[in-house]
C-alpha cells in the first residue's frame, strides 16, 4: 500500500508489519506530524523490498517476525542498497531473539513496540538526522538478553588492544566507547569523564571512523563482542 510522493523536506516513512492494526496505529500518529508522512505499508519483508524498489523512503519501521521474509533478512537487503533507507527495528518488550541479528544486519536502532508516541517520533527524527536509536535501558536489556550469544562474561573481558578493530583507538577513545556501550548519553559521558560534550562528540566521530562503524548501535555491538565491556550472564 502506498501514497502519493511526500513534499520535499518531509521524512518519508514506510511501515512494515504483518498486523494491519499495528500499521494503522503507527500511521495515525505519524501522519499527524507536519514533518512526516507515511508513503507506504507492507505486510512482510519481501513486500517491503518490492515496495521500496519503487517508492523512495527515508526511514523504515521494520517488524521482526513476519511471514515469507522476516525483518532481519529485509533489513540486511535494504542496508546493502546504495542510498537505501535507514531502518528502525520494532521488537517486543522481551526483546525477541532476532533483534541483535537485525542490528548486525544494519539497522540504525530498535524500539519496543509499546514505546510512547514521543519516543517513537524522537527516534525517527534522530535516525533521519543520521544518529541511531539505542536507549540506555533498552541497551542493558539487549545485552543481558544476548550475553550468551555474544560469548562474553565478567571473567572473559579482554583488553581493548587485543581486539583488532580497537587497536587504533587511543586510551581516551576506549573510555568513551566503553561509556557508549554502557548506554550513557553524550551528556552523561561528559560528566563521567570530565570532558566537554563537544569533545565527547569528537571522540565518537573518531571512533566511528577508525573502527569503520556506521553509528552508535554498531559501537555498542563492537564493544560487547570485543569483550571491552563485561556482560553479566542471565540468571
Amino acid at each position: 500500500m502506498s501514497t502519493p510522493p511526500a513534499d520535499p523536506g518531509t521524512i518519508r516513512l514506510v511501515l512494515v508489519d504483518d498486523q494491519a492494526l499495528v500499521r494503522a496505529g503507527f500511521r495515525m500518529v505519524l501522519d499527524a506530524q507536519t514533518d512526516m508522512t507515511v508513503v507506504g505499508e507492507a505486510g512482510d519483508g519481501q513486500a517491503a523490498l518490492d515496495l521500496l524498489h519503487e517508492t523512495p523512503a527515508d526511514v523504515v519501521l521494520m517488524d521482526i517476525r513476519m511471514p515469507r521474509m522476516d525483518g532481519v533478512a529485509a533489513t540486511e537487503a535494504l542496508c546493502t542498497r546504495p542510498d537505501g533507507p535507514r531502518v528502525i527495528v520494532l521488537t517486543t518488550f522481551d526483546l525477541d531473539e532476532y533483534a541483535h541479528a537485525a542490528l548486525r544486519a544494519g539497522a540504525s536502532g530498535f524500539l519496543l513496540k509499546d514505546a510512547g508516541p514521543e519516543e517513537l517520533l524522537s527516534a525517527i527524527r534522530s535516525v533521519h538526522g543520521g544518529d541511531s536509536v539505542i536507549a540506555p535501558s533498552t541497551t542493558r536489556r539487549l545485552i543481558a538478553h544476548f550475553s550468551d550469544q555474544l560469548g562474553t562474561s565478567p571473567s572473559s573481558s579482554a583488553p581493548a588492544e587485543e581486539g583488532p578493530r580497537l587497536a587504533d583507538l587511543t586510551a581516551r577513545e576506549v573510555e568513551v566507547l566503553r561509556c557508549v556501550a554502557r548506554g550513557l548519553t553524550n551528556a552523561e559521558i561528559s560528566a563521567d569523564l570530565h570532558l566537554a560534550e563537544a569533545t565527547v562528540k569528537t571522540h565518537i566521530g573518531r571512533i566511528l571512523s577508525k573502527a569503520q562503524l556506521r553509528d552508535r548501535v554498531q559501537m555498542v555491538l563492537l564493544a560487547y563482542e570485543s569483550g571491552l565491556v563485561d556482560v553479566r550472564p542471565r540468571s
